[in-house]
Order: C-alpha cells, then sequence, then structure tokens
C-alpha cells in the first residue's frame, strides 16, 4: 500500500538515517563540527510541496529523520541533516509523502527541508540547546519565505511532530498579528507546551473542541504515566472524540504502518485524557515496534502520534478550515 511505504520512515522517528550512505558536510567548521550548506529557499529542491488548488494550506515541519554520520571532511561526527545530500533526504522525503498522504486531504502542502539536529542531540537537554537554533534557523526562513512567495493570503495550519513540534512552537512565538489571522490551529505533535511558554505567548490558545480556529492541539500517547518522556504539558486534547475532560473514546485502527494495512488485525483501543498528568491513556495496543531507540521508553507511543490518529487529524484539520472560512 504507497500510504504505507511512504509513510514508514516518518514513524520509525528514524534513527536508521544514521545508517545511511556516508554524506559530506560542508567545508564549514563550527564548535560543534562540520555544519552542512544552508539551505536556499529560493530553491525548488529545497521543498516538498503539493499544490491541490486547495482553499488552505499546511505548513509541515518534519520529525528527526538524521542520525549522527561522519563527514567526509575528516571522518568527524556531523550531527545535522544535509539537505542537499540524497541518502539525507531520502528519509525526509518519506515522511513529507506520508504526512501529506495521510493528513492533508483537498488542502495544499508545504514542508521545508531542513538542517534538522540528529536524534543523537536529544539524549541530554544541553546537546538539544545547543543544536536546535540551528534547526530552527532553517525553519524560520522557510516559513517566512512561505508566507512572501508560496501562501498567496490563504489560510493556513501549521504542523509540527517532534523536533518539528519544537520549532513550530517557536514558530508560534514569533509570529505577528497578520500571520497569526490566518491562521487555522497549530498541531503540535509529540511534545509538550509548559505553562510558561502558554503563559507567555498569547496566540498559543489550547483548543477546547473540535472546530474553534486559531487554536493550538497538542498531545502524547502512553500506556500509562510512567511511560512518559516530557514534562506535563500545560496543553493537550484527546484526539478521537475531541474533547479535554477524561470521558473515554474508543478508536479502530491498523496499529503499525510497517506492514500492509490489509494484512493487519485491527487494533479496538480505549483512549482517554487523563487530567492529572494530561497525557492521553491508551489501552489495547497490540504492536511492540514503536520503542524509540537511545531516547524511548516502552509503553510510550511517540511514534504513532501521527498513524494512529492519521483518520482523525485529516477530518479535524478540514473541519477546522471548514469553521475558520
Amino acid at each position: 500500500m504507497e500510504t504505507r511505504k511512504n509513510f514508514r520512515a516518518t514513524m520509525l522517528l528514524p534513527l536508521m538515517a544514521g545508517l545511511l550512505a556516508l554524506t559530506a558536510c560542508s567545508t564549514r567548521q563550527m564548535a560543534d563540527g562540520y555544519i552542512p550548506a544552508e539551505p536556499n529557499y529560493d530553491e525548488a529542491s529545497q521543498w516538498y510541496i503539493t499544490d491541490r488548488q486547495g482553499e488552505a494550506d499546511v505548513f509541515y515541519v518534519i520529525s528527526t529523520e538524521t542520525g549522527d554520520y561522519p563527514s567526509a571532511a575528516d571522518g568527524s561526527l556531523c550531527h545535522y541533516a544535509d539537505t542537499y545530500a540524497d541518502s539525507l533526504r531520502l528519509p525526509m522525503l518519506s515522511e513529507m509523502e506520508g504526512v501529506d498522504t495521510l493528513l492533508s486531504g483537498r488542502l495544499n502542502f508545504y514542508a521545508p527541508y531542513y538542517r534538522q539536529c540528529s536524534l543523537q542531540s536529544f539524549e541530554s537537554d544541553s546537546l538539544a540547546r545547543q543544536r536546535l537554533p540551528l534547526a530552527l534557523d532553517d525553519v524560520r526562513r522557510a516559513f517566512a519565505y512561505y508566507l512572501k512567495h508560496q501562501n498567496q493570503g490563504r489560510p493556513f495550519v501549521l504542523v509540527g511532530f517532534s523536533q518539528g513540534a519544537l520549532i513550530a512552537l517557536e514558530l508560534m512565538r514569533e509570529m505577528d498579528d497578520a500571520d497569526y489571522s490566518r491562521i487555522v490551529a497549530a498541531y503540535i505533535i509529540g511534545t509538550n507546551i509548559s505553562q510558561e511558554m502558554l503563559d507567555s505567548v498569547p496566540r498559543i490558545r489550547p483548543a477546547q473542541r473540535a472546530d474553534d480556529t486559531g487554536v493550538t492541539i497538542c498531545y502524547n500517547s502512553v500506556r500509562d504515566a510512567s511511560c512518559t518522556l516530557w514534562p506535563r504539558s500545560a496543553v493537550a486534547i484527546n484526539p478521537v472524540n475531541w474533547r479535554t475532560d477524561s470521558q473515554e473514546a474508543t478508536l479502530v485502527t491498523e496499529p503499525t504502518p510497517l506492514q500492509p494495512v490489509a494484512a493487519q488485525q485491527k487494533d479496538t483501543l480505549t483512549v482517554h485524557l487523563d487530567t492529572a498528568s494530561n497525557l492521553l491513556f491508551v489501552s489495547g495496543y497490540s504492536a511492540t515496534d514503536y520503542v524509540l531507540p537511545l531516547i524511548g521508553k516502552e509503553g510510550n507511543y511517540h511514534s504513532r502520534e501521527i498513524w494512529l490518529y492519521r483518520d482523525q487529524l485529516r477530518e479535524n484539520i478540514q473541519q477546522r478550515v471548514s469553521a475558520f472560512k
């Protein structure tokens, strides 16, 4: 099934990228090793775009598709994706194609390649703080280019997953009033939103139901509270019933994108928002291929946050666009 094929790299949160063929970083060396060349967003090669002549856009910031890899210059490890290297672009493209197929529906889809930092960068908070600014700067430039040259005044939906969610939050922090007036909703998937950020960024307004607009959607799925990867999020909603209370919802879905959908037995999941932890508690999940390397925990469903709720997310994005219009 083509959807499954395209989405495979997306939901692995690709650790496998670090095992790809060796790719040269640029000759610019900094304290953190060699840094790949800066993406030029005037170039079509630095974008994945699907123009459906839709009434609104999805601007998507991809998750971590890169592992540390040796540079060709001196063999030292490079910690950032090279957006001009085919071997590192391929898993990023797979995620873009997969998420576009699963979520966009009739909407246009824009996703920039960027010098995301490697999965190993998230083994410690200090490394993440050191390396994320380069990735953020790329996406900041890409987002500005999109708004100026590609958006043409249409409403847009901002979606970020994992590392991409961290970056999308910063875009929300920096967004001016004119741009915010066109945002249908922001889907911040696979990270937390701190109370401090919620208090300091008025544009982050937690979604309360299925059709409010100008709001932010956030959730994190776990078997139980011991499996979480993040501190408590101040923003949370159940993407199955679009409620912020603890009412249970039933979700019937194929558990994994790693097998053909037709070959799978569907799971019947019970999903409810635990209001004490603001985590989604999911029971009935049968797959065992979801554990992230390096930073993952068994019982944490981070790598399935889009796959499991794909139908609900796609329908909800369109619902909010219709409400916005």
